[in-house]
């Protein structure tokens, strides 16, 4: 399996984390959903895999390009 490294494409805060480690997910699936300028922006995987590590909590600010998760694909 490929390690696959899951990185924010906007600043905001982290309004909520939909899987956690060991959760499967679909090309384009739903990891988290940011909050930014008071619209919610989802973080879809790259890839199908298994989430290994989730790297952020629900409330934190997070930064454009912040690794969020890591996934096995």
């Amino acid at each position: 399996m490929a390690v696959v490294n899951v990185k924010s494409e906007i600043a905001g805060n982290v309004w909520k984390i939909q899987l956690k480690p060991g959760d499967r997910v679909d090309v384009d699936g739903e990891i988290m959903i940011l909050e930014s300028m008071k619209m919610e922006i989802p973080v879809l995987s790259p890839k199908a895999g298994v989430i290994k590590e989730i790297r952020v909590s629900e409330g934190e600010a997070i930064g454009e390009g912040q690794l969020v998760a890591i996934l096995d694909a």
